[in-house]
């Protein structure tokens, strides 16, 4: 049931409209040429697919999924796979672009891509989770594989996802495929430190980015949108650095105490299921759209697409902003906050920590043979700090902010991998 999309006109999609804005105009530094701008332009290869799934109840409902290569100059496609209810075409695609430019920042062999189910997973039983994840497994089968394209966890996915991925592209070829995918259980041929890595790379760069700009993050408040997977690890991580994170938030809301919170508390109240609109202290509750504009000396927008914008963008109060989420900030915003001066260390270096560490448990997988955890920390540590040297090293030589520098490095090794191959025939 899954057909090969042939590439169509760019969705109007508002992460896609972002990605194809920065693209333009990195482009348009770089001085490519229409041919290489025009590939570079254009995903690959996107395969879209409706497939059914029983529910419990007896029916079928019919799922749209999605799987799009965006570019495989440097290596194989890599990249995650969420579910959402806002998954569309024009979003995987402004993902699966960012995921290129991405492994080539930290300079890991990789192209990129991405993958999604639009659906709402809170609806949906285990035993519907698991019927839907397979199901979907088997119509991208056609495009991923250990050495072409690996899929990993991303919004609202996680290792349990993986590892039914993982066992049913298995079952298809006859034997264990474990390089299918990363972020695996560990018991699986997974990394240690693969959980965490997202938020202990948004933690690294804060604190090289603090260091640039006079500071030390001894004391320093950080807030923090979007307090899941990578929000929460930045946060545990960036406190034990000697941060204070004052407000934190999940969809419903925020939690904002000047003085910090209790982190434990908070993850308590996130691993049980629970909302921090209904936290308890009703004077501690803040909306996301004030917890953006609180005054910090970080601010982590780690939740959605398109959160700061031209609206927001002349009340933020942070002095650095840190992007844990992909595309977190518009072109328009950035404009402004380039004019307020304050600093922005982009996505495509920010998260980058996650598909590092994706990157380790691919080798170790290849290899046959595991690292300890503080040899995958230590090698995050360097290729994160490297990664951040170069893309400020290149911000201060061109005058262009990071956001822009992180792009030019990122598309200019991408353009010259091209050139290296040449193109077929």
């Amino acid at each position: 049931m899954a057909t090969m999309q042939a590439i169509a006109e760019p969705a109007q999609d508002p992460a896609y409209v972002v990605a194809m804005t920065q693209f333009n105009a990195v482009a348009d530094r770089l001085g490519l040429d229409d041919g290489i701008r025009a590939l570079l332009a254009s995903p690959k290869r996107e395969l879209t697919t409706h497939f059914p799934v029983k529910m419990d109840n007896g029916a079928i409902r019919v799922f749209t999924g999605y799987r799009i290569q965006h570019n495989v100059a440097r290596g194989p496609a890599k990249g995650g796979i969420r579910y959402s209810p806002q998954v569309s075409l024009g979003e995987v695609r402004a993902l699966a672009m960012w995921m290129t430019w991405k492994c080539a920042v930290v300079n890991i062999p990789y192209g990129g891509a991405k993958g999604g189910v639009a659906c709402d997973p809170k609806e949906l039983s285990l035993g519907e989770l698991e019927r839907l994840t397979r199901r979907y497994a088997t119509e991208i089968s056609l495009v991923i594989g250990p050495q072409s394209d690996i899929p990993a966890p991303d919004m609202n996915t996680n290792a349990k996802i993986m590892a039914w991925i993982m066992d049913t592209y298995s079952m298809g070829v006859g034997y264990s495929v474990p390089g299918v995918v990363t972020g695996k259980p560990v018991e699986l041929g997974g990394s240690q430190g693969r959980e965490e890595a997202t938020g202990r790379g948004v933690a690294i760069v804060a604190r090289e980015a603090m260091k640039r700009m006079g500071k030390t993050l001894e004391g320093a408040t950080v807030v923090i949108q979007g307090f899941g997977n990578v929000g929460s690890n930045a946060g545990r991580i960036l406190n034990e650095m000697g941060a204070k994170i004052i407000a934190v938030s999940d969809s419903s809301g925020g939690v904002y105490h000047p003085e910090g919170l209790h982190l434990p508390e908070m993850d308590t109240i996130r691993a049980a299921g629970g909302r921090y609109a209904d936290y308890h202290r009703e004077d501690r509750i803040i909306s996301n759209a004030d917890l953006l504009e609180l005054p910090c000396d970080i601010l982590i927008p780690a939740a959605l697409e398109n959160q700061i914008t031209a609206q927001n963008a002349p009340n933020i109060r942070a002095r650095l902003i840190v992007e844990g989420a992909n595309g977190p900030t518009t072109p328009e915003a950035d404009a402004i906050l380039k004019e307020r001066g304050i600093t922005v260390v982009p996505d495509i270096l920010a998260n980058a920590g996650g598909v590092t560490v994706s990157y380790f448990e691919w080798v170790q997988g290849l290899e046959h043979y595991f690292w300890a955890l503080d040899e995958v920390n230590g090698k995050l540590e360097r290729i994160m700090t490297r990664a951040f040297d170069e893309v400020y090293a290149l911000s201060r030589r061109e005058g262009v902010t990071m956001r822009d520098a992180a792009l030019m490095l990122g598309v200019k090794r991408v353009v010259d991998a091209l050139m290296l191959r040449g193109i077929f025939p």
